[in-house]
């Protein structure tokens, strides 16, 4: 039996609801194993009574080898044909919730008109899925680690390539690279190689500026293997540092060791920000931390729950979180440290071991961001 598909039906009883639309890929996939691409064209809806995965030609024979619990709804060029099917569904239903946060207001009225004229309403809801999805089964802990682990070789191999006269663009493709000749399906994101000034802007992408000597080199990368995601930041530096970059990057490390020293379930999420930004906030640059400490990972990069000035989230076993405080001074650059964690009962897994000290000097054979300083040769 679909045990998700169980706690789901679960769900949509405690809202109150007689069905549930589902469109987000992510959750399409979470829930019957079909899909999971960005741009996939298929509705899911699921009630007490049925489960159905409406798409079109393109998708048939996957949604019949992939998704066993549901039923294929052959929509042709119309997906919008199943919400009459819905309506004359037994019992017929009489509130069907809609994923809010994944509808485009012209698809919600044309939706509406399907809906008036099958007899029901239309409800937007929040989180329904995504909160089955927060807490993680051990089959997807596993792939996540795999993805971390191909990060973090990855991270290692960008250190032994970096040399002078490098730009960030070309820093990010041996990354990128990197990962997909090991193992990643793809990559995360758009990977981050800022360097410089670049640096203080948190999510600069990659340029075709040349990497100096001394200056802080931001890189935030992240692999997806099997659907599931890593992130991982470190801010490294070719060469010899300014005097300012010690301080700062001490000061970035210790925010996010006093994190990740108390953070375990039943924290909430706000509290989790300020272990780490009550370090940043009690030196001069305490205003220059302006995003969250972080947010969990899985089937998306960014998901529950969070850790930010305003999360309401509790923490539970087994959720996923970044833990990735930062200091970012326009004119010089920034510096940002992320580990991706678990959540335990009482503490947290770190599942990121990429090296958190950053390239002191210049090497001629092999440099590797897996040692703490290197003499000049």
């Amino acid at each position: 039996m679909n045990q998700r598909l169980a706690r789901l039906r679960e769900k949509i009883a405690e809202a109150k609801l007689d069905a549930l639309i589902v469109t987000r890929p992510e959750n399409l996939y979470y829930m019957s194993g079909f899909g999971g691409g960005e741009y996939l064209d298929a509705t899911m809806i699921v009630s007490a009574a049925h489960a159905w995965i409406s798409t079109d030609s393109r998708y048939y024979e996957e949604v019949k080898q992939t998704a066993p619990d549901f039923k294929l709804f052959q929509a042709g060029y119309d997906r919008n044909k199943v919400l009459g099917k819905l309506g004359k569904s037994k019992p017929a239903p009489k509130r069907v919730g809609f994923e809010a946060a994944h509808l485009t207001a012209a698809t919600l009225a044309t939706w509406n008109e399907h809906a008036r004229k099958a007899g029901f309403k239309l409800k937007p809801t929040a989180g329904i899925v995504e909160e089955l999805r927060i807490v993680k089964e051990p089959a997807e802990l596993e792939k996540m680690k795999r993805a971390v682990a191909i990060a973090d070789a990855a991270f290692a191999h960008f250190c032994r390539a970096l040399k002078p006269g490098m730009t960030e663009r070309q820093g990010a493709w041996i990354i990128e690279k990197y990962m997909r000749e090991n193992g990643a399906d793809n990559v995360a994101f758009e990977l981050i190689v800022a360097a410089g000034p670049n640096g203080a802007l948190p999510h600069m992408r990659p340029t075709d500026r040349v990497i100096q000597r001394g200056e802080p080199i931001v890189v935030d990368i992240g692999a997806r293997v099997d659907h599931y995601h890593s992130d991982l930041t470190r801010t490294i530096v070719l060469g010899e540092p300014d005097a300012q970059f010690d301080q700062v990057y001490n000061t970035v490390l210790a925010a996010q060791s006093a994190a990740e020293r108390q953070i375990r379930a039943g924290v909430h999420g706000k509290r989790a920000d300020r272990f780490a930004r009550d370090v940043i906030q009690a030196t001069e640059w305490g205003k220059t931390f302006g995003h969250g400490l972080g947010h969990g990972v899985g089937l998306a990069v960014h998901e529950g729950p969070r850790a930010s000035k305003l999360s309401k989230d509790t923490y539970r076993e087994n959720m996923t979180l970044t833990v990735e405080p930062g200091i970012y001074l326009p004119g010089w650059g920034g510096v940002r440290i992320e580990d991706l964690v678990v959540i335990k009962k009482d503490g947290v897994e770190i599942l990121s071991q990429a090296s958190k000290d950053p390239i002191r000097a210049l090497i001629s054979r092999k440099p590797s961001c897996m040692r703490a300083r290197f003499v000049l040769e």
